[in-house]
This record gives C-alpha cells, structure tokens and sequence, in this order.
C-alpha cells in the first residue's frame, strides 16, 4: 500500500524545473518520519525534502537529475514488498473542484500568481504555459522609456545573474537599458539596480514594436541550462538581436573570435585565436586560453582556468575553478563541478563531481 507521494515541489514560481543534487536514502530503506530524504536546487533556491512519515521508501529518480514541478521522486510503502508502479519522472495531474484537470506544475504556478482557476474552461488538460497566459491577459506596456540617443537594450530576468548583467552593460554606456521582462508576474513596477521591470514574457511583441530591438539575457541557468535556452530561444522567435556583452574590466585579445549575444564578465581573459561561439558565457575571474573554443549557449564559471587548445562542446557547464590540462576536448551537455581538474578528454553528457580528478575513466 502507498502511503505518501513525494513530488518535486515548487520552489521559485519563474522556474518550472529543479535539479536533484543530493539522495540521501537508498531504495526500499526503512525511515521514519522526518528522515532527510532529498536536496534539490533551482538556480535560485535550494531546499532539503524530509520523509511526512515512516515506512519504506521506494525511488524513482536519481542524483543529478533534471525534474520539473510535480514529478514523482519517491513513495512511501507501508511494507518493503509493497507494489508500486515503476514509471521514473511520473507527472501527475489533479483535478481541481470543478472538475478542471490541471498539473501539478500549473496548479503550484496559479496558487503563486493568484490566478482563479474558476475563470478557466473546462476543455482538456491545463498547463503551465496556460496559466502564463491567464496571468498576463490584461498586461499592457505602460512604461516610457529613457530618452537616449543610444540604443534600447531589453535584459531578461531580474535574479542574481540579471543584476550582475546590467552592471557590465552599464559600465560600457553603449545601450540604454530599457527594462526587464521577468516571468513572475509579481515583480512587475518593481525596479531592480534602478530599472523597472516592465512585466512578463508577453509584452515581448508590444517592445519590438516600441522599436526595443536587441535584448541581453539575464537568466544564468546554472541548475540547467536548457532553462538558459529556451529563454534565448523566446526572445529570437520575437524578433530580438544579442550583442555580445563584454565587461570594460575583461581582456579580449584582439585575434580572438567573439559570436553574437557572447557575455564576458569581470576580470575574464580571452586568449589569442580563441573562439567564442555565439550565446556561450565567460564569468568572472575566468581564463580562456590561446586557440581554445567554447561552444554554443556553455557557461565557463567564475574562476574556472581552460589551458590552451581546449575545445569544449555546447551546452556544457564548466564549474568555479575547475582547472584543465591543454589540448583536451569537452564535449557537449557535460557537467563540470567545482574545483575539478580535468587531465583528459570528456565525453558527451558526462557528469564530473565537484573536487574530482577526471583521468579519462570514472573512478
């Protein structure tokens, strides 16, 4: 018998997915109620899932898994041979009181938002992207902008990574920033570093039209980059552009190859015939060596140091202060911890954890 369903929970309202980064149980183990069963991260939050009960537990992810909103991590069973369905990641969906079927991912986001669901039909299967939509049905674009003989820069999102954007885009006066656009409806009059943030996604059409034409993206997707993505992805589809953005404080030599919508931050070197390929990001204190390439949309972390000759694939993150040998390649959708030294080629998808020698087979 299936006494408790154990599902990824909502921890920031504008990201729908989290990663699983720590699993501190082992399946079919006995705990007891309040046991630490999971850590797992968005790129804003981190939170520990803890056991509502005593039983056995039954596992149905696993550590460094990417999970949206509502998926299945865990059951509790009231003995250890209890049957369970083993379909991994299983989303589940709930009907509402009216007899609304909605998913779990769309009914965590509408509670966040305030959204009533008694204003939604009764016609299928509700979804995240349909709450989105209702959030933002009545949302207009109000704001005026900056008069300014420069150019309009759009930034979207408004965390961490947004504030650390707009700086650098401050500090080389080249755009005006226009505003941001930041899928949590909540933030919307709210102004982040001095800029407004002018509401969500939808008044995307609207800026283009108001002649706001190039836009910097602001959203880090360290948890998952795929997050990161999508949002560069978005904002093409609505017609926008991406400079690339290079900090005043950063050294690119002049040989080396910078793609559109690029982001180099304080204190980074980029070393002769490097290249950059287009959307990928170099953070703080990073070093990129003579004739390395980064591929597209891969994040290269604070601090990390690439010899020369490193070729890293797309997709791929490289963590603080990992340190390489020369002349070997990453591949594409790797995952790098902090801290690791790499002496030998990575393959595709390959995870390495933080502090780990990578010799070229797993440990």
């Amino acid at each position: 018998m299936i006494k408790s369903e154990i599902l990824v929970p909502l921890l920031n309202a504008n990201e729908p997915e989290a990663r699983l980064v720590n699993v501190h149980i082992k399946d079919r183990q006995a705990i007891k109620k309040g046991a630490p069963l999971f850590t797992i991260e968005t790129t804003k939050a981190a939170t520990e899932i803890t056991s509502p009960e005593a039983g056995f537990i039954r596992l149905f992810a696993r550590e460094g898994d990417t999970l949206s909103v509502g998926d299945r991590l865990a059951v509790i069973t009231g003995k250890i041979d209890d049957p369970v369905n083993d379909q991994v990641g299983q989303r589940a969906s709930s009907p509402a009181k009216d007899g609304l079927r909605i998913t779990r991912p769309a009914k965590a986001l509408a509670e966040s938002l305030g959204v009533d669901l008694a204003t939604l039909k009764n016609e299928g299967l509700i979804t995240v992207d349909d709450i989105r939509q209702l959030a933002g049905r009545e949302e207009k674009l109000t704001a005026s902008f900056p008069v300014s003989k420069k150019l309009y820069l759009l930034i979207y999102g408004a965390g961490g990574h947004a504030k650390s954007l707009m700086e650098l885009v401050l500090q080389n006066d080249t755009y005006t920033i226009a505003g941001i656009v930041d899928d949590d409806i909540r933030l919307k009059g709210k102004l982040v570093l001095g800029i407004p943030v002018l509401g969500t996604r939808v008044l995307l059409p609207s800026l283009i039209a108001r002649g706001v034409l190039m836009a910097a993206n602001g959203v880090g997707g360290i948890i998952d980059i795929a997050l990161r993505v999508g949002i560069f992805q978005l904002l093409k589809s609505s017609g926008f552009s991406f400079p690339s953005q290079i900090h005043p404080r950063a050294c690119v030599e002049p040989s080396a190859s910078v793609g559109e919508g690029v982001q180099v931050f304080a204190n980074a070197y980029i070393g002769a015939e490097a290249v950059l390929r287009e959307r990928c990001m170099i953070n703080t204190n990073a070093v990129v060596s003579h004739d390395c390439e980064i591929g597209e949309y891969t994040h290269i972390a604070p601090g990390a140091l690439l010899a020369g000759h490193v070729h890293v694939g797309e997709r791929t993150l490289v963590g603080m202060g990992v340190t390489t040998t020369i002349g070997i390649k990453i591949g594409s959708g790797v995952r790098i911890g902090n801290g690791a030294i790499v002496l030998a080629d990575v393959p595709d998808k390959m995870v390495i954890q933080a502090g780990r020698y990578w010799v070229g087979k797993a440990e």
